[in-house]
């Protein structure tokens, strides 16, 4: 099953409430308190955004963390980059294959027409979406309904 590590969904909750203030430094302890997680997780997540320069923290009385880019700008695919790594669901969807058979594989272009609609899907969606801060807010039977569309016809 394709599925997200539970810290890349935390991270999502994260940089939606930073969203939701973009102008304003929240505080990792706030963080917590606002989206329900513990303060080592939102701390976690908050280090890796940081480090892939998603947010920016600033110290001091009024510091904290703020997005880094307008949350327009922020997709889900970037989200799951830095969590999870380039989206791959075949060993040959990888930039770097390392699939033995690839070159008398019947089935890798299929996969990898796939792969490219998976990212493509989440290339289409961005924070903002993901946040409810947008009047073409995603909705889930949609997206789906839209995912199997472009995969029954690439």
């Amino acid at each position: 099953m394709l599925r997200m590590a539970k810290l890349t969904d935390y991270a999502t909750v994260v940089l939606a409430t930073l969203a939701a203030d973009a102008a304003r430094h929240q505080a990792a302890a706030e963080l917590a308190d606002r989206t329900r997680l513990n303060l080592p997780t939102v701390s976690k997540v908050l280090k890796e955004l940081q480090r892939a320069g998603m947010v920016i923290s600033s110290r001091g009385a009024h510091g904290g963390y703020r997005l880094a880019r307008r949350p327009e700008l922020i997709t889900a695919a970037q989200i799951l980059d830095i969590f999870e790594g380039p989206i791959a669901i075949t060993e040959c969807s990888a930039a770097s294959s390392q699939c033995g058979i690839e070159r008398l594989c019947r089935v890798g272009g299929a996969w990898q027409r796939i792969n490219a609609a998976i990212r493509r899907a989440l290339d289409d969606v961005t924070l903002q979406q993901l946040a409810g801060l947008d009047s073409a807010s995603v909705r889930v039977a949609a997206l789906a309904s839209e995912i199997r569309v472009r995969a029954a016809h690439p």
